[in-house]
């Protein structure tokens, strides 16, 4: 076995980086597929709850419920749709078409001077959506507390508060879920292209029958191994900046952390992500299969798994547990520590041993599944 050579290195990369060039499929996944994928989920998901549909019955003519009523108008949070009768939009929202009814019944004035509070305005939410009639119910709550607020000061009844409380939100302040949604986006976005980048390679080579040219030259399995690494990871790199750029200047993500942290982890994250594709493409040899596998190995576990919209402390032990193999976990969590907060060491140091972990396992499977012989 001849030892490491730089020059024959130096040629396979070379071999590589034509073939990328010949390939559309590649440039494709590269280039065109992240700017579509970031595009699909940084706008298709979406978890602000506003411009939630709710359909509003004022029986009570008083000028207390019509202010009520403009209050919940006026709520950004809400689009009000006014009913005529209780039966009208209960079947409304049966059919989908609003989420929420608030009934000002024909009580409401008469009880709010005698100082009753019982039962005078009704909320119903569609609990189909559990999360969405939670919101409702709670910005309703929220609405009602500023009628009631502006109504004790036209009515002379302000007493100073004994509590000032300010609330601040950090990292995210005006808790737009886009903000670490497209940072997650990304990690499961790289998770695609870094597996489907390599899981064609010696898939490749096995069906246009070049392997077999390759095992008859002295090229060594360490040379070979990197030879199908580099020149991916430097298209991967590409990738991410094009990922990058559309976040910050086309959907208006702060970036607030160091580009050089950045590179650090998305070449631990690449060196993880690449190996597992090689490592399908190594022992399937088919394409299809591959590719197949890798999509399935790579996205849903990305999706489901990296907490970016699941909660991970929520999820069973087992699979919190699971988590822990999976190397979009530790990316979104440094990018969106990146982004929303700036460069933490202790947060991407722990995510950074995790990545380097798993990109260790991944490589080192793959060599161990490399044979320099036909079978």
């Amino acid at each position: 076995m001849s030892a490491f050579a730089p020059r024959r290195l130096w040629a396979l990369c070379r071999k590589e980086s034509y073939q990328i060039v010949r390939d559309p499929s590649s440039i494709l996944v590269a280039f065109i597929l992240p700017v579509i994928l970031l595009f699909v989920m940084g706008y298709a998901i979406n978890l602000d709850a506003d411009h939630m549909r709710i359909g509003l019955l004022v029986e009570d003519p008083g000028p207390a419920a019509v202010r009520l009523e403009q209050t919940l108008c006026a709520s950004r949070y809400f689009e009000v749709h006014s009913g005529s009768s209780r039966e009208a939009l209960v079947t409304r929202m049966a059919h989908g078409e609003i989420r929420g009814i608030v009934i000002v019944r024909s009580d409401f004035t008469s009880k709010l001077k005698q100082g009753h509070g019982d039962a005078a305005v009704q909320v119903i939410t569609d609990g189909g959506e559990p999360n969405t009639a939670s919101f409702i119910a709670a910005y309703v709550q929220g609405a009602f507390d500023t009628w009631q607020r502006d109504l004790a000061v036209d009515q002379g009844l302000q007493s100073a508060p004994t509590l000032d409380l300010r609330l601040r939100t950090w990292f995210n302040p005006g808790n737009v879920s886009r903000n670490f949604l497209v940072p997650g986006s990304i990690a499961v976005v790289m998770t695609i292209i870094g597996a489907l980048l390599t899981s064609l390679v010696v898939a490749r080579e096995w069906e246009r029958g070049t392997m077999e040219a390759l095992l008859a030259t002295p090229v060594t399995k360490a040379e070979l191994l990197v030879s199908k690494v580099l020149p991916y990871y430097v298209l991967g790199m590409l990738a991410l900046i094009i990922c990058l750029g559309v976040s910050v200047f086309v959907m208006g993500i702060p970036f607030r952390g160091s580009l050089l942290a950045l590179v650090g982890i998305s070449t631990l994250f690449l060196g993880s992500a690449l190996g597992m594709g090689l490592f399908l493409s190594t022992v399937l040899r088919s394409q299809f299969n591959a590719a197949l596998a890798a999509l399935t190995s790579a996205f849903l576990p990305a999706l489901m798994l990296s907490g970016f919209v699941f909660e991970i402390d929520s999820m069973p032990k087992a699979l919190q547990f699971l988590t822990r193999i999976i190397p979009a976990r530790y990316f979104a969590s440094s990018l969106q520590t990146l982004f929303q907060a700036g460069t933490i060491g202790a947060s991407l140091w722990a995510n950074a041993l995790g990545l380097g972990l798993l990109m260790l396992f991944w490589l080192g499977l793959t060599a161990l599944k490399t044979r320099r012989t036909l079978d």
